[in-house]
């Protein structure tokens, strides 16, 4: 098979696994919230949760997007100096939006700035986000794959303290943002916190913390306390599912850090809603692939 051929396969693919995403969730993802759903007490929480499982079942039955804001599409890149495809990706990835936004569908999500106006397949100047992490001597690819919503982690905020703050700080702005915003981000959520050295630092960690499954921890002891104990605080507030108040407001919260400067902390947060749309695809050389966010995943060859 040609390379042209491989690379218009390997846009199929992701194609495929995009528009998936969209309508079925991570397997970690229905597991917390299944969770979530027998601990919560309130008849109103109940209810609630029954409602998104339905919504999940119906979502997958008839192949529709599980909500109407379908997102910015982001990926985040861990790709090997020898894939094969490495120079190819970008430009297909963009292929692989273009192509899913009208097999899914996918809501129109792609505004150009300034121009202000609405390309029609969520693809633009710097859309779909891809961050890169280059890997040597390898030649797999890892595609974390995110559909970044409107309401929940696109109003992302990051700041800098002052090293005196702490990481008093630095849980006192998490859970500001969360008193503040927490509400309408449909919880229960999932939180992604980011430390490092300044604002754009912190800013992706947080979204990587986002990419990590549901229940994992920091490798660091005092990074993994906190993470408990900001879940344990994020709770104590009781947004609930949907805010409408509860035991429980989040599935979890992910701390990612990055060393800093001695007069600087970087902190941000971004969230993924109760329907966390990621998803996570390894390909290796031949383009085989695995996907370890969800089991059912099948490519289906578009007719």
């Amino acid at each position: 098979m040609s390379k042209q051929a491989q690379v218009e396969k390997l846009t199929d693919y992701m194609a495929n696994f995009v528009s998936y995403i969209g309508k079925v969730l991570p397997d970690d993802i229905i597991v917390k919230l299944d969770e979530l759903a027998e601990k919560e007490d309130s008849p109103l929480s109940k209810t609630i949760y029954q409602t998104m499982k339905l919504n999940q079942k119906l979502a997958k039955e008839l192949n529709r997007p599980s909500c109407q804001d379908t997102g910015v599409l982001q990926f985040w890149l861990k790709c090997g100096t020898n894939f094969p495809y490495i120079n190819e990706l970008e430009a297909l990835l963009k292929d692989a939006v273009v192509q899913a936004t009208f097999a899914a569908p996918l809501r129109h999500n792609s505004v150009e700035t300034f121009d202000e106006y609405n390309t029609g397949k969520n693809v633009g100047k710097g859309t779909p986000t891809v961050w890169w992490d280059i890997v040597p001597n390898s030649d797999q690819c890892e595609i974390y794959t995110y559909m970044a919503g409107g309401g929940c982690t696109l109003p992302g905020n990051a700041t800098v303290l002052m090293p005196g703050e702490g990481y008093e700080g630095v849980t006192k702005f998490v859970l500001d943002r969360m008193t503040s915003y927490g509400l309408n981000a449909c919880p229960p959520l999932l939180v992604g916190v980011g430390v490092g050295t300044s604002v754009e630092t912190a800013a992706l960690n947080s979204k990587k913390a986002l990419m990590r499954p549901v229940g994992s921890h920091n490798d660091n002891a005092n990074a993994a306390k906190m993470e408990q104990l900001l879940e344990d605080g994020i709770n104590a507030i009781g947004l609930g599912p949907q805010g409408m108040g509860g035991h429980y407001s989040v599935m979890g919260v992910n701390i990612e850090n990055t060393a800093r400067h001695p007069s600087a902390i970087g902190v941000a947060v971004n969230v993924g809603c109760w329907s966390h749309r990621r998803g996570h695809i390894v390909f290796d050389k031949d383009l085989n692939f695995t996907v370890d966010t969800h089991t059912g995943f099948e490519y289906k060859e578009e007719n």
